[in-house]
């Protein structure tokens, strides 16, 4: 009697494992109306922030097309639609809705960039300390003690700092990087301390102990069979790590520390905005505000979504 179990030509157990993963995920989506709403705020933001320089009516870097004449201009639904700029304009002219898909893109470069960062150094160490134990993994973690005492606005102060210092004329040229570092360096050691803890559990287990005795090496072990296996909750926990790094660029921003005056990311324009608040300029702030709290609150949502969808154990 032939027992073969009836899988399709060239398909491994864990690829058919995968896409009935991501079977479940897209059913527990469709059933989900929170997910739904969630999903398409962040996808009209994310789209907004991609095709900016086709979606915008104005280019904010183009000084062509910067009139100081037309600065701080109401929305056009306050005089009757008779002003060019749809949600008024900033301080310099510029039209602020173009001005919030550009700097929707900003922030959402910083965010994504500084998040896959963080994954990366963090998932490594992680992985290492939790497989190799012993005084690799007694340091990496007394390195995560360390940087938990330091929030991540003192962190791009001092690099902020050092920058202004050691490279005066390319200050503006450096924002990008100084977020990026800052935020990295504080974002990775949660990754590390999920990872780790996952891979205590999982490098006792009968599978990895089968792979020891057979002589596969040790890193082919944590790579290709315990790795896979500690990627949930690391996923999660990226979903929700975007929103804070998108609102410590707009703190940062705020402060001073992050994006110069004329790289208008929500942080950026928020600070400026606030400057004309009680003057009766409030859509200068209200608008990047709002843009700014749909961004983190839909990501959050798709977080609490993906954590719940993952781990039915919860519901």
């Amino acid at each position: 009697m032939n027992t073969k179990l009836n899988t399709p030509a060239g398909a491994e157990p864990e690829g058919v494992l995968a896409r009935l993963r991501a079977s479940e995920l897209w059913l527990s989506f469709l059933a989900s109306r929170q997910a739904q709403v969630a999903g398409l705020i962040a996808a009209l933001c994310l789209g907004c922030a991609l095709f900016a320089p086709w979606l915008a009516p104005t280019d904010p870097f183009n000084l062509a097309q910067v009139d100081l004449m037309q600065s701080r201009l109401p929305p056009a639904w306050l005089d009757g639609g008779q002003r060019a700029f749809g949600l008024g304009s900033d301080d310099q002219g510029r039209d602020m809705l173009s001005l919030l898909m550009y700097g929707t893109r900003i922030s959402l470069l910083v965010g994504l960039v500084s998040v896959a960062l963080s994954l990366l150094l963090g998932v490594s160490l992680g992985l290492l300390a939790g497989y190799a134990g012993g005084v690799v993994d007694a340091f990496i973690m007394r390195v995560c003690d360390v940087i938990l005492s330091f929030p991540a606005i003192l962190i791009a102060l001092l690099i902020d700092g050092v920058g202004r210092a050691m490279f005066p004329q390319v200050h503006e040229e450096m924002a990008y990087a100084v977020l990026i570092l800052a935020i990295t360096l504080t974002g990775w050691v949660q990754y590390a301390r999920t990872v780790r803890g996952s891979t205590l559990v999982e490098r006792h287990k009968e599978y990895v102990q089968a792979a020891q005795l057979i002589g596969v090496r040790p890193w082919r072990i944590a790579l290709r069979h315990v790795l896979p296996n500690v990627l949930g909750p690391v996923t999660v926990i990226a979903t929700i790590q975007v929103a804070v790094a998108i609102q410590i660029e707009a703190a940062l921003s705020y402060l001073g520390v992050g994006m110069p005056a004329t790289s208008p990311s929500l942080g950026t324009l928020i600070r400026t905005g606030q400057t004309y608040l009680f003057s009766g300029e409030w859509w200068m702030v209200l608008f990047p505000g709002l843009m700014l709290a749909a961004i983190a609150v839909s990501v959050n949502l798709l977080g609490d979504w993906l954590r719940d969808a993952m781990n039915p154990r919860l519901n």
